[in-house]
């Protein structure tokens, strides 16, 4: 397996975030007056999009920029950590010069404040609002080829859920699944699975 550069996803992946984001959904949709929601139904409409989208849609209705704002107030100042052996992995990567980029079905936004919070940087942040087509498609993969410098097929995409192979296989990357993450499915086809984010490293061709 020959890749120049890895994306990684980010919830589940990156950060265990498997409760401070829908929990920050729950009380947003309340704020809003929105009807009673849970985390299970959040979870349940990630594969929707960006955070705008999935707030609209559990809300109910169409909503405006101020609005929206009601989901970032409730992300803002949470607690939330990288995985074991994520920080390790990403400074071995820096080291061998391949740049950390991330794609993430949530907005740019959301991205960059639970990245923050984690005490994580990335050199390329692309979220769910800067492609037209969200996971599973390859519109993202498609993206960061063009920003590393290289082609899709000379990626990994590393990631926690089904959706991230997919996007992966549909863009011609090489997918990693990331089995230590909440939305882990084995059954799902991968080129790797890794049980630790460190078991990347021996992947890699430099």
């Amino acid at each position: 397996m020959k890749f120049d550069h890895a994306v990684w996803d980010m919830d589940g992946t990156l950060i265990d975030s498997s409760r401070v984001v829908p929990e920050a959904f729950v009380r947003a949709v309340a704020a809003l007056n929105g009807p009673e929601v849970n985390i299970n139904d959040v979870i349940a409409a990630y594969w929707r999009g960006t955070s705008e989208v999935i707030l609209a849609h559990l809300v109910g209705r169409d909503l405006g920029p101020a609005e929206h704002d009601a989901y970032y107030r409730e992300l803002a100042g949470v607690q939330v950590a990288a995985y074991p052996g994520v920080v390790a992995t990403l400074d071995a990567l820096r080291t061998e010069g391949l740049p950390v980029a991330v794609f993430t079905g949530t907005s740019t936004r959301a991205a960059r404040i639970l990245l923050s919070a984690a005490g994580l940087e990335a050199d390329i942040i692309i979220g769910g609002d800067q492609v037209q087509n969200p996971k599973p498609a390859p519109d993202g993969m498609r993206l960061a080829a063009k920003l590393l410098g290289t082609t899709p097929e000379r990626l990994i995409l590393i990631g926690d859920s089904p959706l991230d192979l997919q996007a992966a296989k549909a863009a011609g990357s090489f997918s990693a699944a990331a089995a230590w993450g909440h939305m882990h499915d084995p059954s799902e086809p991968a080129d790797v699975t890794l049980p630790t984010p460190q078991h990347l490293l021996p992947c890699c061709d430099r």
